[in-house]
């Protein structure tokens, strides 16, 4: 039994179940409430590994659901919605999701992208024996331990795609990297056409680290190729 707990945030109990009976069967531990209110809740009174929301719930809806749990959490979040269009997906993503599936969905597909977040998260981010050292550039120190940035001793909070991106970046100053190949290191998987996912995630990182008001920016972009970290 894997001890991994995960939190389903959907008002349709009948997905709910279904979602719930499908990780059970993968060994999760699966708690389930209806509303974004009590998703909230329960976050900030019990661990969990991954929150999968579905957007459209009552009381409060998962894209603020997201943002109360950014302000302390970095679990990977899965949205699942009924709202398919691409400004939807990329505010998603922006707000603070890791990944973002539309119904009526597969439940095999999405207990492929479940494992795919908390192989990220729980084991490839651990050290495997070896002494991970802070990255420094100027003001900006990148921690591999704690997964935490600060910038000029100010704490940014990012998600954990958003910190895998700057640490794969900074670990490799001036190597470029195509959009192609972020994906693939960063979320495990193939390549399908997701250069928008990279780019608005990327977009976000630069905010967060108020560089979109800045001319000499970390995160270059090479045109035409992808980017590179400037330190």
């Amino acid at each position: 039994m894997k001890n991994i707990s995960i939190l389903i945030a959907d008002d349709e109990e009948e997905i709910a179940d279904l979602i719930a009976f499908h990780l059970e069967k993968e060994g999760y531990h699966v708690m389930k409430v209806s509303n974004g209110q009590q998703a909230v809740c329960v976050v900030e009174n019990q661990v969990f590994d991954l929150l999968i929301l579905d957007i459209m719930m009552p009381k409060m809806d998962g894209y603020e659901v997201t943002r109360r749990i950014r302000e302390h959490h970095n679990m990977p979040i899965i949205f699942l919605s009924a709202k398919t269009s691409d400004f939807d997906k990329v505010q998603g993503l922006v707000i603070g999701a890791d990944d973002y599936m539309t119904k009526p969905f597969t439940p095999i597909e999405l207990v492929a992208r479940v494992n795919a977040q908390l192989r990220r998260f729980t084991t490839l981010n651990q050290a495997k024996g070896e002494n991970k050292s802070n990255l420094e550039f100027g003001g900006l120190v990148i921690s591999p331990d704690q997964r935490a940035v600060t910038h000029y001793g100010e704490y940014i909070e990012l998600t954990p795609k958003q910190f895998d991106i700057l640490h794969l970046l900074a670990s490799h100053p001036k190597k470029v990297y195509s959009v192609e190949n972020i994906f693939q290191q960063v979320w495990g998987e193939a390549y399908f056409e997701s250069g928008n996912t990279v780019m608005v995630h990327i977009r976000t990182l630069r905010k967060k680290l108020k560089e979109d008001k800045q001319k000499n920016k970390l995160i270059k972009t090479v045109w035409g190729v992808g980017y590179t970290f400037n330190g």
